[in-house]
């Protein structure tokens, strides 16, 4: 291009070793902190048709920038690329391609990435990491503790893993009565048993509410009083740091059995019921300034579907009994929801979706409408294809309806038993068993990192009062 040229497109070219991309300024404006400031400054080089970038940056690496700064999500699976990556993200600081190595974390590049990150100085993904990493900690501690420094390694250590977090189905209560079962626990993994966590708001309601987490906080907005379905206009948000539950306002159409959904900052209530008519209607609550707005409506009615966010993309399943599963995608961005594929199965349709790197697994009933034995299918968001995985899974004993992913991992419980199954490519591996959550009825479960103190507190609290009721185990022996 000549200087005119470039001048009059808006274009730049850019040199990164023998390699040059032509590049529109808006583009490197907006996504590049290098080349905002680069522009404002007014120097010499702001003006040039062609600009050569130096200090170690790589072509593939550049590229990759260019790519997540359009909002693409590109594959990196080479090691050498994500460190390219991970050095041009840095180098530019490019906030898009930093936040696409976070969403791309998995067991296979974390070690990798928390090493980049270290290097280049890309907080954000350094403790994203090392999130992950603590949550992975069993499958990858020798690895971790051969190749990590010693300050990574109890940085890492010094993170609390996420819990697996449970709670049952209770309408509100009265404080004369006291329900001893309005509890929400977590899952004592060492010790193979739940934990009491904190009691529920007495005005709050979980049955058929809408249950979330976002940036570890729970939220338990709206839901049903008794029999005939009164809509409970009250909202709770708890802080497990804190320790504390606060109030906030519910949406503005009361709503019940519908879906939440926790994503970039906001919580999108999905669809629902009132007055025994199934909704379109969704509002976001934006929790940095506290207000609800209603957004695009989902193509159809639809209650309570099973939803999922993978990979920075929020999906919901759509049932068209008896044998049609359509899945959608809200983009936040352009508030539009997108069909983004289909499952039929005979006389099944799927009742529960959770995300485990680029993989939607769907858990569906079996044939003729057998719950006791799930089905299960995988949707590959980046290949756009299906994969039926072999075999029954025994729901009457994994309650997959409620499962969520840890690492590679993915918990379930009922109230006979919690299993913990390996998600393996071809198929999830029942890994560990535990004892079952203690409340019969509908469970929610979650995931939530909660403080060390507080783990550590409450086991003490619990074998003070096992040995205060002459209940204490000693060498295994009833005392």
């Amino acid at each position: 291009l000549s200087r005119g040229c470039g001048q009059a497109a808006g274009l730049l070219k850019v040199r990164v070793e023998d390699s040059t991309f032509v590049v529109e300024r808006s583009l490197l404006a907006r996504s590049c902190e290098y080349f905002r400031a680069l522009f404002r400054s007014g120097m010499r080089e702001s003006q040039q048709d062609e600009l050569h970038l130096r200090g170690g940056l790589r072509p593939r690496g550049f590229l990759v920038a260019l790519a997540a700064a359009q909002g693409e999500r590109p594959v990196i699976l080479d090691p050498e690329e994500l460190l390219e990556a991970a050095e041009c993200a840095a180098f530019l600081q490019v906030e898009a391609l930093a936040s696409h190595l976070a969403d791309i974390l998995d067991t296979d590049n974390c070690l990798l990435l928390y090493h980049a990150a270290a290097i280049f100085g890309l907080w954000g993904l350094y403790h994203s990491a090392a999130a992950f990493l603590r949550d992975s900690y069993r499958d990858l501690r020798d690895v971790a503790e051969q190749t990590l420094p010693e300050d990574m390694l109890q940085y890492v250590q010094s993170l609390s893993s996420a819990s697996f977090v449970a709670l049952g189905t209770h309408t509100p209560s009265m404080k004369i009565l006291q329900d001893s079962f309005r509890n929400v626990c977590y899952l004592d993994e060492e010790e193979k048993a739940w934990r009491h966590l904190t009691d529920l708001p007495i005005d709050a309601s979980t049955s058929m509410a809408g249950v979330a987490v976002m940036d570890n906080r729970l939220y338990v907005i709206g839901g049903v009083r008794g029999v005939s379905k009164v809509a409970v206009d009250r909202s709770f948000c708890f802080d497990p740091v804190l320790g504390e539950w606060s109030e906030f306002d519910g949406p503005q159409q009361p709503r019940y059995n519908y879906t939440l959904v926790g994503h970039e900052g906001r919580l999108y209530a999905v669809g629902g019921e009132y007055e025994k008519q199934v909704m379109s209607s969704v509002e976001a609550f934006d929790v940095s300034k506290a207000e609800w707005a209603f957004v695009k409506h989902t193509p159809r009615p639809v209650a309570s579907p099973a939803s999922a966010v993978c990979r920075r993309r929020m999906f919901l399943c759509f049932w068209k009994p008896p044998e049609t599963t359509d899945i959608y995608e809200y983009e936040a961005d352009n508030d539009d929801w997108t069909l983004a594929t289909k499952l039929v199965r005979s006389q099944s349709y799927g009742h529960c979706m959770v995300a485990h790197r680029d993989n939607l697994y769907v858990m569906r009933n079996g044939p003729c409408d057998d719950f006791l034995r799930c089905l299960m299918d995988c949707y590959n968001i980046t290949t756009r294809q299906w994969t039926a995985l072999p075999g029954h899974y025994i729901n009457s004993k994994g309650a997959l309806f409620t499962a969520v992913v840890r690492g590679d991992s993915a918990f379930t419980v009922n109230r006979a038993v919690t299993l913990e199954f390996q998600i393996c490519r071809e198929r999830w591996k029942p890994r560990k068993e535990m004892t079952g959550f203690p409340k019969s009825g509908s469970l929610w479960t979650c995931l939530l990192r909660l403080p060390g103190r507080l783990k550590n507190e409450d086991r003490n609290g619990q074998e003070n009062d096992q040995e205060a009721a002459g209940e204490g185990v000693v060498n295994d022996q009833p005392s």
